[in-house]
């Protein structure tokens, strides 16, 4: 049974740490997707490139819900998201990792919700927790003793892309309390609570974002940080894998206890 699913940002597009690797397809009441399973660790995992093999989908076009609808389909229970990320926090440096607890959320035409009235009803989701708590220690310890730069916890600040920020609205995040700038955790985040699942995501900062410091951005920067550290994460994961118990429980997968539970 498939309980583990991996969901690969920018720069993870190859499920390469997976083996015995075949692709497949599911059809979602939202669309297709295309997907791999492969095993590590006596285990099954499901991975989704989020952008496509070839990062050709935008980050505003990417469909989360069918995405998020098929690993819940195919059994899955626990979701590792890896993103690429901008920092507005001098501590959080380029090359290191990051465990966001929360999120700010300034997207502007996505849909965030599987609840859209109808057969479906209305479901206000509890986002206290956005990101697996115990998911999160998990990671901690794995990262530690890998002697990764690792922050557990920080500010997910979700913007709509595909274009990168003003130094003007990172001062603004800034005020807000962001930590990190990304485009990809929303609806993400939201739509696996929603769905019952652990998710966490594990962000690799890139680069300092517009204003903070005096270089301009550029993606190739991104792409070079992530070439760099691309051992780094694929080992994070693999070390996570090894220490996910398939078995336990948690309270993320009742987040919707009070509405009856999710339903496919």
């Amino acid at each position: 049974m498939i309980t583990i699913g991996i969901i690969g940002g920018t720069g993870v597009y190859d499920p390469s740490m997976l083996q015995n690797v075949y692709d497949k397809e599911l059809i979602t009441p939202y669309g297709s997707v295309n997907y791999k399973v492969g095993d590590f660790a006596a285990k099954s995992v499901v991975f989704i490139p989020r952008h496509g093999s070839h990062h050709s989908t935008p980050p505003h076009l990417i469909n989360y819900r069918a995405n998020i609808w098929a690993l819940k389909k195919l059994g899955v229970q626990t979701i590792l998201a890896t993103t690429a990320v901008g920092s507005l926090n001098l501590a959080m440096k380029p090359g290191h990792f990051v465990l966001p607890d929360q999120f700010l959320d300034f997207t502007k035409n996505r849909i965030t919700t599987f609840y859209d009235g109808g057969e479906r009803g209305v479901v206000h989701v509890d986002v206290t927790e956005p990101y697996c708590p115990t998911l999160r220690k998990i990671i901690t310890e794995a990262g530690e003793a890998l002697r990764l730069s690792l922050h557990n916890g920080g500010t997910y600040v979700c913007t709509e892309g595909p274009r990168f920020e003003t130094p003007a609205e990172i001062r603004m995040f800034e005020k807000f309390g962001g930590d990190l700038v990304g485009m990809t955790s929303i609806p993400e985040a939201i739509l696996a609570r929603e769905a019952e699942m652990c998710y966490v995501t594990i962000s690799m900062v890139t680069n300092y974002a517009a204003g903070i410091t005096k270089l301009p951005l550029t993606h190739a920067e991104v792409l070079d940080t992530m070439q760099l550290n691309t051992e780094n994460i694929k080992a994070l994961v693999m070390s996570v894998i090894k220490l996910v118990d398939t078995n336990a429980d948690c309270s993320c997968r009742h987040a919707l206890q009070e509405f009856g539970g999710f339903k496919l």
